[in-house]
């Protein structure tokens, strides 16, 4: 019955892809005598292509060549300020590529539905670059596994995919012996959303400098990277009946919402209350006084992830798991007025 079919619409390039086990796009590439094909890939498609007797017409190649570097980007990202630095990155790396982005955004910082995605899949995209927390949510990755794309996620692990980003727990760990060689010992941390890997690292390295300290007194609050958590986080810590001296948020937008809290409690920063941020994104730098953050390179972050991703839509295989497809960029701390030693009590 399914042979009687093919044969009435003719072979495609996708019953190609089906019976070699790769995508139509790595078909493509056999086609056009693409060098970037392994030679047991190529081998499995060019036997698919004699058992179909699939005949190729020059308008479907030109159509498929010309499509290459088509890339699905989903982002759903409660942080304004991220995102801004996330899509420069992409953008800039894309023009200098001649990649087309097809763009698909999630509403309130969650993801897409399974039917957006599976639509942006179905308009040709060659891969798909994941802005973080999607490359962590399980639906995301089951619908994007079915499509056998190769993905890129940015700040977040996914063994089945490209993974860029930068040591978490290291960076908070600095940020807090930071904060500990100031002089303050009694230290608040906002927490990220608690889906994401990189929230729970960050905390890891946060509590690793406490115990380390010995002398030090450690208060939490769960944010979830938003400014409004940020607020109630704020003054959750500042209601405390010892308030922290510091207060160490998870990224910019949440310790940029800490700094209004304090103004409004008529708390000097950094005198009364010493705030410092994560990412370096424009929020740390468009407020009074300017943050002291962990400057993670998110431009370079999704630059990189487009770079790896491009080189694996090329190949026409997805890479198996290990270096190849997993970059570690270095942070920076980066000091500005919104830290000092504490006053004295």
């Amino acid at each position: 019955m399914a042979q009687t079919a093919r044969r009435t619409r003719g072979v495609t390039i996708i019953d190609v892809a089906k019976q070699a086990g790769v995508s139509p796009m790595t078909v493509s590439r056999v086609i056009n005598a693409d060098s970037g094909v392994r030679d047991q890939t190529r081998e499995r498609v060019n036997e698919a292509i004699r058992a179909l007797n699939y005949k190729p017409n020059m308008m479907a190649r030109s159509l498929v060549t010309s499509r290459e570097l088509r890339i699905g980007v989903i982002y759903s990202n409660p942080s304004a300020a991220f995102m801004s630095d996330f899509l420069g990155g992409v953008f800039e790396e894309a023009s200098a590529r001649a990649a087309q982005l097809i763009l698909l955004k999630g509403k309130d910082g969650k993801a897409p539905t399974p039917e957006a995605i599976e639509g942006l899949i179905a308009s040709g995209v060659g891969g798909i670059l994941l802005a973080p927390p999607l490359g962590e949510m399980p639906l995301v990755r089951q619908v994007l596994r079915a499509a056998n794309l190769p993905v890129a996620v940015v700040g977040g692990t996914a063994p089945d995919a490209i993974s860029v980003g930068i040591d978490n727990r290291r960076a908070a760990y600095d940020m807090t012996r930071h904060l500990i060689e100031l002089g303050h010992r009694r230290l608040g941390f906002i927490l990220g959303n608690p889906d994401q890997s990189a929230s729970a690292e960050r905390l890891s390295g946060f509590q690793e400098a406490v115990r380390e300290a010995g002398t030090a007194e450690a208060q939490i609050a769960q944010g979830d990277f938003s400014y409004a958590s940020g607020l109630v986080a704020g003054e959750q810590l500042l209601d405390a009946p010892t308030p922290p001296t510091a207060i160490f948020a998870s990224n910019d937008d949440m310790a940029a919402a800490v700094v209004s809290v304090a103004h409004r409690r008529h708390l000097d920063v950094p005198a009364d209350l010493t705030v410092t941020g994560f990412d370096d994104t424009t929020a740390a730098v468009t407020l009074w006084p300017p943050l002291t953050t962990i400057r993670q390179p998110v431009l370079e972050l999704a630059a990189e992830a487009l770079q790896l991703l491009i080189r694996e839509m090329r190949a026409g295989t997805i890479a198996p798991a290990g270096e190849e497809r997993s970059r570690v960029l270095q942070h920076v701390l980066v000091e500005r007025q919104s830290t000092a030693p504490p006053a004295r009590s």
